[in-house]
């Protein structure tokens, strides 16, 4: 699980130190955040009699509400809401320096027992004793499996090897005092009875579509109010509202390949949404562009030229420069460590720049996904400049330290009930020297002339990926575009092909990126790795890659259906 990404776009104040002026006395009255604290600090003293004592523990609460309308080929397939809490807690024994998570030469005390672990669901009413019982059970349970795990830890580091990484297990971060009241109605705004009806009329544009084999809509709505309370003082409650419009729609070609295409919208408020004509020619687009993939040409491996549109570039630096700076994962032993010895060197054009910002909320207008004041660890959310002018000069840090890097920046990131590790934010890319798509165009046409090619391949949506970081396997990437175009050098109209993924290494990619785009575009997804899918944005310009390498998309057996597609028939 550890070496797979996936990057899905599908069911994908004031900032103040300390709590606000006006939140002081609210906090007080939070009958959840009281019982955490209090039920907290009695279980540490009690734990703190055992023969190996915790030295740290918090509890992270996610109390969540969703609520969605789903639809297909016209007609409403699902209307639902919830809402459930759920308990992560976090017991570590040992010291700062070394304790129960260590990692070792034959295991990885997170992996052993579970970035996973044991999440509890706490009840949704305010009832502080049964809320303490579900406390003690869960504080009980991960007490046992920390302590367990230190001892083997204890008695594996008296027979082996030094470490390779001898910074400690977990860093001293200063305490967080934060807190936002509860949002009474995070459907504000929200007129279910319009949204059925446009929901319905967003699936329905591809009901008479000959060949499309699957077509959906769905609108989300979700209100996660995260409580978090450590041993160390932090008192953290603050609250994220996400709305979510996805559409997708599959068709099925001759030769049995399936082509699907995507459109996602995503805001803070009902109203943040896209109007109902702008969605609505954004789908009209999308059917016909599916039409048109249908007939096109599949095409063979490739090796050249290419250009990555702004909405396509982002996904691209998620999935095979972003894992691989995720700093925890450089001191997992099994990792391939991409560029834990490269910090001040060139790994970039020289104007390039790459930056993770969680404080960023939007940008151009359009809400971010990534946006957080304060991580899953209580440590407030900071600005990282990891790429700068190509230089390599930091990693994205949880508590977890490497060497050279003692101390978490803010990007210690879980889903509910998972325990936390250094993930993405909000990824930004810039460049100091930007060029205008023609430029792009003309530098994609004379190399592909330097290197002898009738084409080049420009690749406008991309629907996703996967990276492979472990040392156990090839240190590769998969990125999967959905509408791909070659452009011919000799002036030819650029052609819409199907049935490639882009594939490579990271640093031999890196190193063939030679221009960058004038206008930036927002990806807003949902990336999961080993402590589960956290929302996350991709802010790039369109790229120019000196040498890309596609091969043909893995096709599946097609056996031609039996029935004819209801609607052909006149009795049907």
């Amino acid at each position: 699980m550890n070496q797979y990404f996936r990057l899905f776009t599908w069911i994908s104040l004031i900032f103040l130190s300390g709590f606000p002026v006006h939140g002081i006395s609210q906090a007080e009255n939070d009958t959840l955040l009281r019982v955490l604290s209090s039920e907290l600090n009695y279980e540490f003293a009690h734990l703190g009699k055992e023969t190996f004592p915790p030295y740290y523990m918090d509890y992270r609460v996610n109390d969540v509400h969703t609520y969605y309308i789903s639809s297909s080929f016209g007609v409403i397939t699902d209307e639902d809401s919830s809402s459930y809490r759920l308990l992560t807690c976090n017991v570590r024994v040992g010291s700062y320096d070394y304790d129960n998570t260590h990692p070792t030469e034959d295991y990885s005390a997170q992996t052993r027992y579970g970035f996973y672990g044991y999440n509890f669901i706490l009840p949704i009413e305010d009832k502080p004793l049964s809320i303490k019982k579900q406390l003690w059970l869960a504080t009980n349970e991960e007490y046992e499996y920390a302590s367990d795990a230190y001892s083997d830890l204890t008695i594996k580091r008296l027979s082996k090897n030094e470490d390779e990484d001898k910074s400690p297990d977990f860093s001293h971060e200063k305490p967080e005092k934060y807190y936002e009241p509860p949002v009474s109605n995070y459907l504000s705004g929200l007129d279910k009875n319009v949204w059925r009806e446009r929901v319905k009329n967003y699936s329905g544009i591809f009901l008479n579509v000959d060949n499309i084999m699957s077509a959906d809509a769905v609108l989300s709505a979700s209100y996660d109010r995260k409580s978090f309370v450590s041993t160390e003082g932090s008192e953290i409650a603050e609250n994220e509202v996400q709305y979510q419009l996805m559409v997708q729609a599959v068709i099925r070609a001759d030769d049995g390949m399936t082509l699907p295409l995507y459109k996602s919208y995503f805001s803070r408020t009902a109203a943040g949404l896209p109007s109902d004509d702008s969605i609505r020619q954004d789908i009209l687009a999308m059917r016909d562009l599916l039409i048109r993939l249908r007939e096109a040409p599949v095409v063979g491996p490739y090796e050249g030229p290419a250009i990555l549109s702004a909405g396509s570039a982002g996904v691209f630096f998620h999935e095979i420069f972003g894992h691989r700076v995720e700093g925890q994962r450089l001191k997992q032993k099994d990792d391939g460590q991409t560029f834990k010895n490269k910090i001040g060197k060139a790994v970039l054009a020289p104007d390039i720049n790459v930056t993770f910002d969680p404080l960023r909320k939007s940008i151009g207008g359009t809400d971010l996904k990534g946006f957080y004041r304060y991580d899953d660890e209580g440590v407030k959310a900071q600005k990282v400049n990891v790429v700068e002018k190509g230089i390599l000069k930091r990693f994205l840090m949880s508590r977890t330290p490497i060497e050279g890097f003692l101390h978490s920046n803010g990007h210690g990131r879980a889903q509910a009930g998972i325990k936390t590790m250094s993930r993405q934010s909000n990824l930004i890319v810039t460049t100091d020297k930007p060029h205008s798509g023609e430029e792009l165009r003309r530098l994609l046409i004379d190399e592909c002339k330097k290197q002898g090619k009738e084409y080049g391949y420009l690749f406008e949506e991309v629907v996703g990926g996967f990276t492979l970081t472990g040392r156990r396997t090839p240190n590769a990437f998969n990125v999967m575009p959905t509408v791909v175009y070659r452009v011919y050098v000799d002036g030819r109209p650029d052609e819409l092909v199907r049935g490639v993924d882009i594939i490579g290494t990271p640093l031999a990619m890196f190193a063939k990126i030679s221009a960058v785009g004038d206008h930036p575009a927002i990806f807003n997804g949902v990336c999961g790795a080993e402590s589960g899918s956290v929302p996350v944005s991709a802010v790039s310009p369109a790229l120019f890659v000196k040498q890309i390498e596609i091969q043909k998309k893995q096709k599946s057996d097609y056996v031609p259906t039996v029935l004819s597609i209801p609607g052909k028939n006149a009795n049907q």
